[in-house]
């Protein structure tokens, strides 16, 4: 058996596309990832349990907000919450450095993020219903299920958006066209994306056209800003900044509250602008024939 290389023989951080970085993950979660995955490269520690441990760290950070004294609850668990986005970016990075990317790591990423925040939100819901009774565990349920729409929006928009600009494969791409049977959470997955995401299976068929991808990829790129700035605020790294400052508060409801209304609003804008967005983009790269 191969010894996994030293860290010292690893290459340097590669570039990431500025306009697909917000300041946390360019200055802080990224940078931190990276160090923690070629730290992880030499051993035999691999991508899925790294993944696993995410989800250990949303499960420890419910249980500080729910278990350890104000203030101090609320800061362990931000931190530990905040370590979960370090942990999320360090599973890919250390799939890349050994070789070892494929769908099945981002099923499994997938499922532990999943797990990590339903026992978050089931945390949070029995703490809102100690307080405002059997609205708390509705609100609750309003919210996850919103998070769940969005999340699949948001990463969806900027997974199409690589794909077609970088080139960069993702599960909607890699499953496309499989025959057999599918995981259930992939044919989830994907099922949800579609439905949420304006003119996937389009765009998909346009990247793998040679004559199209050029200009589908220009057009894309030119209104970059229009694509992703917009749909920030659907970003994890928020909600967890938003999850620390209701707790702060001793209001886990006023956090429910805000993922269903306001980034509700944020979502529903989006999918207008994107449908238009990705429509545009895709009469740009139609074959000359069919233009009018």
């Amino acid at each position: 058996m191969n010894q996994p290389a030293s860290s010292s023989d690893l290459p340097e951080r590669p570039p990431r596309p500025a306009e697909l970085e917000d300041w946390l993950n360019a200055r802080l979660y990224h940078p931190l990832s990276w160090r923690l995955a070629r730290a992880l490269a030499p051993t035999r520690i691999t991508p899925d349990m790294v993944s696993a441990a995410g989800a250990v760290a949303i499960i420890l950070a419910a249980a500080a907000y729910a278990g350890l004294a104000w203030p101090w609850g609320v800061a362990a668990g931000l931190v530990l919450h905040m370590g979960w986005h370090v942990l999320d970016g360090a599973d890919g990075d250390l799939a890349r450095l050994t070789g070892r990317s494929s769908p099945h790591g981002e099923l499994v990423d997938g499922i532990c993020d999943y797990l990590g925040h339903i026992v978050l939100y089931l945390t949070m819901g029995f703490i809102a219903s100690a307080q405002i009774g059997g609205w708390g565990w509705a609100l609750m349920w309003a919210a996850g299920a919103s998070r769940v729409v969005q999340a699949a929006h948001y990463e969806g928009v900027r997974r199409q958006y690589q794909l077609a600009v970088y080139g960069t494969p993702w599960m909607a791409s890699t499953e496309s066209g499989k025959t057999g049977q599918r995981h259930p959470f992939v044919a989830y997955y994907l099922w949800l994306t579609g439905w949420i995401v304006p003119y996937g299976a389009a765009l998909l068929e346009a990247v793998r056209d040679p004559l199209r991808r050029e200009p589908l990829r220009a057009a894309m790129r030119a209104q970059a800003g229009e694509w992703l700035a917009p749909i920030s605020p659907l970003s994890a790294n928020y909600r967890t900044l938003a999850v620390g400052a209701a707790m702060l508060a001793g209001r886990p409801q006023c956090y429910f509250l805000f993922e269903v209304l306001v980034l509700g609003g944020v979502l529903l804008a989006s999918l207008m602008r994107v449908r238009r967005l990705f429509g545009a983009a895709l009469a740009h790269a139609a074959p000359a024939s069919t233009r009018r």
